[in-house]
């Protein structure tokens, strides 16, 4: 554009009018922006499904070692129709559920506690700190004896393994509300436990929920591992089994069925988050 063509569109039309000339400007935040891509996921998993079967067939993968889908396939429908599906999911469910929600439960009320009361930070913070490294899977004998090698010591490993990193995630979700809108309900008048369910909650909501999605990765953890210590009946059983008598199509089997345990958790905490989270 000309220098004249500048001055021009800086004075204003020609007509003498006093509106300015409108640029049009590109924008600029499209890298930022998310953008749904529904079909990219399900064309990875079939790419990955056909390339892994095809290397297989073709003998570049030995299949005692890596058995191909086909067999994983069909070693899920012996297993389910044996019978051994359902004892085996049903169990690890179980255990799964009563853990997970104990630990949860445990580490909301301590978390938020530690947010908002400073007594309670000031005794618990340290204590969750330096227990929250210990590998809670070590501490499965331990719970044995004191608890037996029933559900209970099972349970309990995964009930303590939730409870920290939800009370970690917890208070520092409730740390991170700004002060500015906690200060707002305050100079409304609004009581105390008007504020914590109005305000501190719902803005900590987005960081609890982010912290339901690892502790449930780690519940799976130490789901496993508890069940191939002390377990007759559990995924985590099945799988060393399995492996123990070289069956890999079966113990692969295994993984796929404890993968689809983890998208489902992952899917009911997206229309978790849908639902309690529609203001953001």
């Amino acid at each position: 554009m000309s220098n004249a063509e500048v001055e021009r569109g800086a004075a204003g039309p020609p007509g003498g009018g006093n509106e300015p000339t409108r640029w049009p400007m590109p924008f600029r935040g499209e890298g930022f922006v998310v953008m749904p891509r529904r079909w990219a996921p399900w064309i990875a998993f079939a790419v990955t499904i056909v390339v892994w079967q095809l290397a297989v067939d073709l003998g570049a993968v030995d299949e005692i070692f890596l058995p191909g889908p086909r067999s994983i396939a069909v070693a899920l429908y012996e297993i389910a129709r044996e019978g051994e599906l359902g004892r085996h999911v049903g169990q690890s469910l179980l255990r799964f559920v009563l853990g997970w929600s104990i630990g949860t439960v445990a580490g909301l009320v301590i978390g938020v506690a530690m947010g908002v009361v400073s007594v309670v930070r000031a005794v618990s913070l340290p204590a969750v700190s330096a227990l929250f490294p210990i590998p809670k899977i070590a501490l499965l004998p331990l719970f044995i004896l004191w608890l037996g090698i029933g559900e209970t010591s099972k349970i309990a490993t995964i009930a303590l393994g939730v409870f920290f990193p939800t009370a970690i995630a917890t208070f520092s979700a409730v740390d991170s509300v700004p002060r500015t809108l906690i200060r707002m309900a305050q100079s409304f008048n609004l009581p105390w436990r008007a504020i914590l369910w109005k305000v501190v909650l719902p803005g900590a909501l987005p960081g609890i929920l982010a912290g339901f999605r690892i502790t449930t990765s780690l519940a799976l953890m130490l789901l496993v591992a508890a069940e191939m210590i002390g377990a007759q009946y559990g995924l985590g059983a099945f799988i060393l089994l399995a492996g123990n008598l070289m069956l890999t199509d079966r113990l692969l089997a295994g993984v796929v069925i404890l993968s689809a345990l983890g998208l489902a958790c992952s899917a009911i905490l997206a229309a978790i988050e849908r639902r309690c989270l529609r203001w953001r």
